[in-house]
């Protein structure tokens, strides 16, 4: 019922997560991401607790195969859960139970791995990976992420519609400095989801320095 990709910068500057879904409000339930620490996708059967799980493991620093391994021993219900986990460092690593439903398939980069379930082909987080990496010198973390979601679409997608996606972004500050999403839509949400980030992506950084220096931020004027 699901397809996403977690990713981050070659510097690990960004991390985050792009993901869609048939059911409703996916990105509420299955998007998970920390800044300096890293991002997960709980998907298939989804448990929700296992995100914020692997991200605490990732802050005690442990590689992201690991902190996948640890999660999935400590619940009974690994085999119906499928999960994508990227670090600051070192590889991605993913898991698909044997549980998974539908037709379900996995890639990964050296800094994005991208999966899904109830999938059209197996083929499609391939897809996803090589638009991933088919990124220019400044396109932002979010862009990518948006462009493997509908390079996904493109080459099928979920094998039915998608109702819902969202994309969440983290860096050195404590809080996502993009965090949209499209809980509901009878059309296309990949499509309504890269409508709001063209407005929301040309004022990230006014919204960051609003928060961290509101004295400086663009658009205030001192009091003379």
């Amino acid at each position: 019922m699901t397809l996403s990709i977690v990713g981050r910068l070659a510097d690990a500057r960004m991390i985050g997560i792009a993901i869609a879904s048939s059911s409703p409000a996916v990105a509420a339930r299955c998007a998970y991401a920390r800044a300096g620490v890293g991002a997960v996708a709980t998907q298939n059967l989804t448990d929700p607790s296992l995100g914020p799980r692997i991200l605490d493991a990732l802050a005690r620093g442990e590689p992201a195969a690991v902190a996948l391994d640890e999660a999935l021993r400590a619940t009974p219900f690994g085999a119906y859960r499928q999960l994508a986990v990227i670090g600051r460092h070192g590889p991605p690593a993913v898991h698909s139970g044997v549980h998974a439903l539908g037709t379900v398939g996995s890639a990964h980069s050296a800094h994005a791995a991208a999966a899904g379930n109830l999938l059209a082909r197996a083929s499609v987080p391939a897809a996803m990976i090589d638009a991933f990496e088919r990124a220019t010198e400044t396109e932002t973390l979010g862009a990518r992420l948006l462009r493997a979601l509908r390079a996904g679409l493109d080459a099928g997608g979920e094998a039915g519609p998608l109702h819902s996606a969202g994309l969440l972004v983290v860096r050195e500050v404590s809080w996502p400095i993009v965090d949209l999403r499209v809980d509901w839509s009878d059309t296309d949400p990949v499509a309504a989801l890269s409508s709001i980030w063209d407005r929301y992506e040309p004022q990230i950084e006014d919204y960051v320095q609003r928060a961290l220096d509101p004295a400086s931020a663009p658009g205030f004027e001192r009091p003379s």
